[in-house]
């Protein structure tokens, strides 16, 4: 099936709120349908470099960059909740992909937990809500599919402005599964594909650790689905500054 970019709120309603599109700044809709194409279908496997010893698939919607750049800072940020519904969609999109087009089910998307707080200061959970708008969009195309709020993260410091070691070093066993709503799962879904889920991959520390506490519980996931994975800040010593972080399958 081909991707579809769920566009969400009514256009006049969108114009008579004074929104914009978050791409090309036109009135109306908050993504107008030729930005929504714009972003649609590019998605495909992907890979932190370096990468963490372990880390499972991953599979990202597109580069963080740009109108997908626009359009996750505009729902996490700034408070653009109809994004959630194009976020969601772009967020489908690699979810399939990595389970190689399988519409089948019971797939079970896990959010990466939020930290603590950040929830609460930004009013919305970015996050919960893409990874709910993504299991509904995969009913839409044919897919069972759910999101359960498995993880929970304890205090763990700003990750802006540490590299992948930082990261790796903050996050070290700061998640846990949620053991009574792991049950519950459990007595619905005797068999399901467990799926990752994260607005963007970075360094992958952050979806590394998350694996980690799933595991523990014995809880495997078929790999990491998220709408944008980013640049590298910085080379490592002897490689360009030219490489994807996400090495999308090329060099830029």
């Amino acid at each position: 099936m081909e991707p579809v970019i769920r566009i969400g709120v009514d256009p006049l309603l969108d114009l008579l709120a004074g929104s914009s599109c978050v791409g090309c700044r036109r009135p109306g809709r908050q993504l107008c349908p030729a930005c929504a194409t714009a972003v649609s279908g590019r998605a495909r496997a992907v890979r932190p470099t370096p990468c963490p010893p372990g880390l499972a698939p991953c599979c990202a919607a597109g580069e963080y960059s740009g109108m997908l750049r626009a359009l996750v800072l505009g729902h996490k940020e700034h408070h653009r909740l109809p994004l959630r519904a194009p976020l969601g969609s772009l967020l489908a999109d690699a979810v399939l992909v990595l389970l190689a087009g399988d519409a089948i089910g019971p797939v079970v998307l896990v959010p990466v937990p939020s930290r603590p707080g950040s929830a609460l200061r930004r009013g919305h959970d970015p996050t919960w809500d893409i990874t709910r708008s993504a299991a509904r969009e995969l009913g839409r195309r044919g897919a069972r599919a759910s999101a359960h709020r498995l993880l929970r993260v304890g205090r763990v410091g700003d990750q802006r402005e540490l590299d992948a070691a930082g990261r790796a070093a903050n996050l070290r066993d700061a998640m846990s599964v949620d053991g009574p709503r792991l049950a519950r799962l459990a007595r619905r879904h005797e068999r399901a594909v467990i799926v990752l889920c994260d607005d963007v991959l970075t360094t992958g520390s952050t979806a590394r650790e998350a694996q980690r506490a799933l595991a523990a519980t014995g809880v495997g996931i078929a790999g990491v689905a998220v709408v944008a994975a980013t640049r590298r800040r910085a080379p490592p010593h002897g490689e360009t500054s030219g490489r994807l972080l996400s090495s999308m399958g090329r060099r830029v």
